[in-house]
C-alpha cells in the first residue's frame, strides 16, 4: 500500500473555507465542494484535470488559516481548543490529495505529472511549516504536559501520536538544525517525484519486442493474445510485446521455451533503471536520497536512518530486524541450495550434463519439474481463476462468511477509469458500511504492483464512512475472452482486500488513528492473514470454477494444485530476504559512507554478501535501482515488515483455524480486537488479545512455507 507525502502529517480538517474567494472556488470546483454522491464519493464525472492545481492552492491556504487560528487562540491550550482543531485542520486538503494521488499512481497522464511537480513542493513546504511551527508545538506540548495523564482512550492516544509526530519531525531541534531539516524534506520530496517519473518511464521502455509468434512458444493462446494487445497499446514496434512488471522475475519466464528470449526478458527487468540504457539510471537519486535520509537521522540524534525509522515500530531497533533476518537466512539457506541443485539436475536430464542453470532459467525448469513431480501447471489451473469469480465468489464470499458483509455493485457512481468497479459494502445489520472500488487491470498509465488506499478514511468525529480502493496489475484479456489469473495473482487480490477490510471495518473516533494508520510492521498483518482464505477448501471451491462450464475445479486437480503451493518455496522467501537485507543495508549507513552513484551496484553486491544472501539464482525481489517501496514509497528501512507481519499473520491464521476459520464468532472477535481498532491501542497487546500469545512464534513462517 502507499502513503502520500501530505498524509504523513497524520491530520485532517473539518473546517470549511471562510473567505469569499474560496467560497466562490468551492462552488465552481468539484474538488472544493462536498460531493452529493453517496458517502461523499468523488464525482469523477465533474472533476477535470484543470481543477487540481487551484484546488490544492485553496485547500493549502485553508489549512494555513486553520493552523494560524490555533496559534492565535488567546486561551490556555487544551485538548478541545488545540488538539481537536489540529486534527481537523486539513480535512479539505486530504480530500483533494487522496483523489489526485490515486490518479497519479493508477492512471497518470503527462498533465497530471506536470501538476504533481508543482504540487509536491507546495505540500512539502506546508508540512515543514506545520512541523516547525514553534508557537503551534508549544501549545501542543502544553496540552501534553498538562492533560496527558487525565485523558483516556482515543483522546489520550491522539494526543500522544500528535506530540510524538512533532518531536520525530524535529520540533525540538535548534533553529539551525530545523532550517537544514526543512531543506532535506523539500529535496527528498523532489527526489521522490523524480524517482517515480523515471522508474515508470524506464519500466515502460523496458518492454521486450517480439517479431515472430513462434518465439513465444510455451505461452498459452490467451497470453500470446495479451502480448499482441500489449504491443498494439505501446506503439506496435513489433507484433508482440512482453511487458516488464515491477518485480525482478517476470511471469512469462515460467513458460517461454525460447531461452534467448527468456534471457532478454530477465535482463530487461534487472537492467531497466541501472544505466544499462543511458536514459534510465536511478542510482544518482538513490545515492542522494540515502545520504539525505542519513543526515536527517543524524540531525535527530540517531546513528543512521534505520535507527530513526524503526524507533516507532514494533521491531524498535536495527539489531532486532537484522537478527530476525539473519536467523531466517540461516534456516532457509540449506533449503535454497538444495532447491537450486535439484532444479539444475532436473534440467540436465534434458539439456545435458554441462547445462548451467541461469536465473532466467529457474522459473522455466521449476515449472517443468513441478509438472513432472506433481503433474500441475499454471495453464492447467488458470481456467478456474476467472478474475470476476475470484472477486465475487472468493474475496467477497470469504468476507461474507467471516464478517457478515455483503456487496452491492453500484453503476451510478463515476470512476476515474472504465475498468474500475464500485461496490456498496453492507454490514450484517443491514447498514451501509463503506464503498469499495476495484481497479484490477494493468495499463501503461498505472505504476507496477498492487496496493490499497482510500478516497476517505473512517471517522466517527466527522460522521465519515470509509471509501476504499484496491489496485492490481492483472492482464486484461481481449474483448470477449476471460481474464484469467495465476495463483499468485489470486492471493494478491485476497491480500489487498485484507488491507481494504482493515480500512472498511475501522470504528474509531479520529481519522488519524483509524484503519491502516498503524505501524508499518503491523499494517501488513491483516492483508497477509487474509491470503489464508484463498486456500480454505470451502472458499476455494466457491470461486475456483471453470470460466466456460462453471464447474468447480475437480477434486483431484485441486489436491495437486494445493499441494504445489509450497513447491520450491525457498525462492519466494529468499527474494524477500534479499530485498529486506538490501533495504536495511542502505539505511544503516552514515551519510559519509553512502556510495556515489557509480558505486551503488558494488555496494548492493557487498551488502548481500554480508547478510549471507548473495545468490545469483535467487536475486532480490527488487534490485536497488527499481526498489520502489524504499525510494518512492514509505518503506525505507521497512521492507522487512512483510516478513515480520507474515509471522503475525500465520499466528493469527493458526488461531482462526483453532476457533473455526469461517465461523462468524471468530471473525467478530478479530474485528473487535484488531480490525476495528486502528491505532487506538498497543499493537502487540491487540495481537495478544486475539491470539492469546504473549509473543509471536517466528518459527511459524518456516512451517507455513513448507520449510
Amino acid at each position: 500500500m502507499n502513503t502520500k507525502t501530505l498524509l504523513a502529517i497524520g491530520m485532517t480538517s473539518a473546517m470549511m473555507l471562510t473567505n469569499t474567494a474560496c467560497q466562490q472556488s468551492s462552488h465552481e470546483n468539484p474538488l472544493l465542494a462536498e460531493s452529493s454522491l453517496p458517502f461523499g464519493a468523488p464525482d469523477f464525472s465533474k472533476i477535470q484535470t484543470s481543477d487540481y492545481l487551484p484546488a490544492f492552492e485553496a485547500a493549502i491556504q485553508q489549512t494555513r488559516d486553520n493552523i494560524q487560528a490555533i496559534v492565535d487562540c488567546q486561551d490556555s491550550a487544551t485538548f478541545e481548543n488545540t488538539i481537536l482543531p489540529f486534527e481537523d485542520s486539513s480535512r479539505l486538503l486530504t480530500r483533494v490529495s487522496t483523489v489526485f494521488f490515486a490518479l497519479t499512481e493508477a492512471d497518470k497522464s503527462d498533465e497530471l505529472s506536470e501538476i504533481e511537480k508543482k504540487v509536491q513542493p507546495m505540500l512539502t513546504d506546508l508540512q515543514n511549516e506545520i512541523a516547525f511551527n514553534k508557537p503551534l508545538f508549544e501549545r501542543i506540548k502544553q496540552v501534553y504536559d498538562k492533560q496527558h495523564d487525565t485523558l483516556t482512550g482515543e483522546d489520550q492516544k491522539l494526543l500522544e501520536e500528535i506530540y510524538k509526530d512533532f518531536v520525530r519531525k524535529g520540533a525540538l531541534l535548534s533553529d539551525e538544525k530545523m532550517a537544514r531539516m526543512k531543506e532535506i524534506n523539500l529535496r527528498i520530496s523532489d527526489l521522490q517525484q523524480q524517482w517515480g517519473d523515471l522508474l515508470q518511464a524506464a519500466t515502460n521502455d523496458a518492454v521486450v519486442w517480439v517479431d515472430k509468434q513462434e518465439d513465444l512458444a510455451g505461452l498459452s493462446e490467451a497470453d500470446i493474445a495479451q502480448c499482441a494487445k500489449d504491443a498494439e497499446s505501446r506503439g506496435g514496434k513489433a507484433p508482440y510485446a512482453i511487458v516488464i512488471m515491477n518485480t525482478t522475475q517476470q511471469a512469462p519466464l515460467a513458460s517461454l521455451d525460447n531461452r534467448e528470449l527468456r534471457k532478454r526478458v530477465y535482463e530487461a527487468s534487472i537492467h531497466r533503471a541501472d544505466g544499462t540504457n543511458a536514459k534510465y539510471n536511478t542510482f544518482a537519486i538513490v545515492s542522494e536520497m540515502a545520504k539525505l535520509r542519513a543526515e536527517k537521522a543524524e540531525l535527530m540524534g540517531y546513528p543512521c536512518y534505520a535507527a530513526y525509522s524503526l524507533d516507532d515500530t514494533m521491531a524498535k531497533t536495527p539489531d532486532n530486524v537484522n537478527n530476525f533476518l539473519k536467523n531466517l537466512v540461516k534456516a532457509y539457506k540449506a533449503k535454497a541450495d538444495a532447491e537450486t541443485k535439484a532444479i539444475e539436475e532436473f534440467a540436465q536430464k534434458t539439456e545435458g550434463a554441462d547445462f548451467k542453470l541461469e536465473p532466467y532459467d529457474r522459473f522455466y525448469y521449476s515449472a517443468k519439474m513441478k509438472k513432472a513431480l506433481l503433474d500441475i501447471s499454471e495453464d492447467e489451473v488458470k481456467p478456474y481463476f476467472n478474475v470476476d469469480s475470484v472477486l465475487m465468489n472468493g474475496v467477497f464470499y470469504a468476507a461474507n462468511r467471516v464478517y457478515g458483509l455483503t456487496f452491492k455493485e453500484r453503476t451510478d457512481i463515476p470512476t476515474y477509469h472504465p475498468d474500475m468497479r464500485v461496490f456498496e459494502v453492507i454490514d450484517k445489520d443491514g447498514q451501509s458500511l463503506a464503498l469499495f472500488y476495484g481497479d484490477y487491470y494493468r495499463r501503461a498509465s498505472k505504476r507496477g504492483g498492487a496496493w490499497m488506499d482510500g478516497f476517505q478514511e473512517q471517522s466517527r468525529r466527522w460522521n465519515q464512512k470509509p471509501i476504499i480502493f484496491n489496485v492490481c496489475n492483472n492482464a486484461k484479456a481481449p474483448e470477449g475472452q476471460p481474464s484469467l489469473l495465476t495463483w499468485d495473482e489470486v492471493t494478491t487480490m485476497f491480500h489487498e482486500f485484507g488491507h481494504a477490510l482493515h480500512g472498511m471495518l475501522s470504528n474509531c473516533e479520529y481519522k488519524s488513528l483509524a484503519g491502516t494508520n498503524v505501524a508499518r510492521d503491523f499494517v501488513e498483518m491483516p492483508s497477509q492473514f487474509n491470503e489464508s482464505f484463498a486456500s480454505i477448501p470451502e472458499v476455494f471451491d466457491h470461486y475456483a470454477r471453470h470460466y466456460e462450464t462453471g464447474e468447480p475445479m475437480p477434486a483431484e486437480l485441486k489436491e495437486r494444485m494445493l499441494k504445489s503451493i509450497n513447491f520450491q518455496s525457498a525462492y519466494a522467501l529468499g527474494e524477500n530476504l534479499a530485498a529486506s537485507s538490501l533495504d536495511m543495508a542502505w539505511h544503516m549507513l552514515a551519510a559519509k559512507d553512502v556510495p556515489a552513484p557509480d558505486k551503488c551496484k558494488d555496494f548492493e553486491t557487498q551488502a548481500l554478501q554480508q547478510y549471507g544472501i548473495l545468490d545469483a539464482q535467487i536475486p532480490p525481489r527488487y534490485m536497488t535501482s527499481y526498489f520502489n517501496h524504499v525510494w518512492g514509497g514509505g518503506y525505507a528501512a521497512g521492507y522487512y515488515s512483510y516478513l515480520w507481519t507474515e509471522v503475525l499473520a500465520v499466528n493469527v491464521a493458526d488461531t482462526f483455524a483453532k476457533m473455526g476459520a469461517l465461523k462468524p464468532e471468530t471473525g467478530q472477535a478479530f474485528r473487535d480486537k484488531i480490525l476495528s481498532r486502528g491505532n487506538t491501542g498497543d499493537l502487540m497487546q491487540m495481537f495478544t488479545d486475539f491470539t492469546g500469545m504473549a509473543q509471536p512464534d517466528a518459527s511459524a513462517i518456516l512451517r507455513a512455507r513448507g520449510l
